[in-house]
């Protein structure tokens, strides 16, 4: 069985349409766990009405905001599934997407993320993808120079090739966080190079801010893994290059 991992917050425009995303997929055995971090839009009361239509559904609501990582380890906490997944509550899947990832991590993979493309808040193509150049494994030195963009909702884990999931309480970047503490465990991420989840741009993300998200890069650098200031430069360097040159 997959568990599948979500994190919502105000997404009553876009969360039905990433259910029928995960309805329609072609391999059927997940569970769907998704904590909603306070909305205050009707966000909750929709995931409440598809979990009385879908037994598959577990929602969960936090006692206050807290934000993504405090969200999506409260999922982890109920995962049963063999493996894990990820999905943001506004990003959509590909009807083949679990059933082609599993298929790939049956030979022997612990780690794996996929391809994307990127749509608009409409849901409309932008005619740009991600991690499609790139083929191979990365490891844990390979991310920190951010080899690969490495999606949050692309990737799946088998669960019981780490001993902690979970992920760091930072208010962003904590899934990247995530990926770098569980490379350091020596496992490296595998990319199937195939497009197999939409990921949505909205308004005001962080994903448009380039000036959060390089302060956030710099932050995990030095602040979570603790790297010396020097290789902390380097890295940034590498990070800084690819985010400027890289299609």
């Amino acid at each position: 069985m997959i568990s599948i991992i979500t994190a919502t917050y105000n997404s009553s425009k876009e969360v039905l349409e990433t259910y029928q995303s995960i309805k329609e997929q072609s391999y059927r055995n997940w569970e769907w766990l998704i904590t909603d971090d306070c909305s205050t839009d009707n966000t909750f009361v929709i995931i409440r009405e598809l979990m009385q239509q879908d037994n598959r559904i577990n929602a969960f609501k936090n006692n206050n905001n807290s934000g993504a990582a405090v969200s999506r380890n409260n999922s982890l906490s109920h995962a049963k599934g063999d493996f894990i997944a990820f999905i943001d509550s506004d990003d959509l899947w590909l009807p083949e997407k679990l059933e082609k990832q599993l298929f790939f991590m049956n030979k022997n993979i612990d780690f794996s993320f996929t391809a994307y493309e990127l749509i608009d808040e409409q849901g409309g193509k932008m005619n740009l993808t991600v991690d499609t150049k790139q083929s191979g494994f990365f490891t844990y030195e390979d991310m920190l120079r951010k080899k690969a963009t490495l999606g949050c909702s692309t990737v799946m884990l088998r669960r019981d090739a780490f001993q902690d999931t979970t992920m760091p309480l930072l208010r962003t970047g904590q899934d990247y966080a995530t990926w770098l503490k569980l490379l350091k465990t020596g496992v490296n991420a595998h990319l199937l190079n195939e497009i197999l989840t939409s990921y949505r741009i909205m308004p005001n993300s962080i994903s448009r801010n380039k000036f959060k998200k390089a302060k956030r890069q710099w932050q995990i650098y030095r602040e979570v893994e603790k790297l010396s200031l020097f290789k902390s430069a380097i890295c940034f360097s590498f990070y800084a290059w690819r985010a400027v040159f890289r299609k």
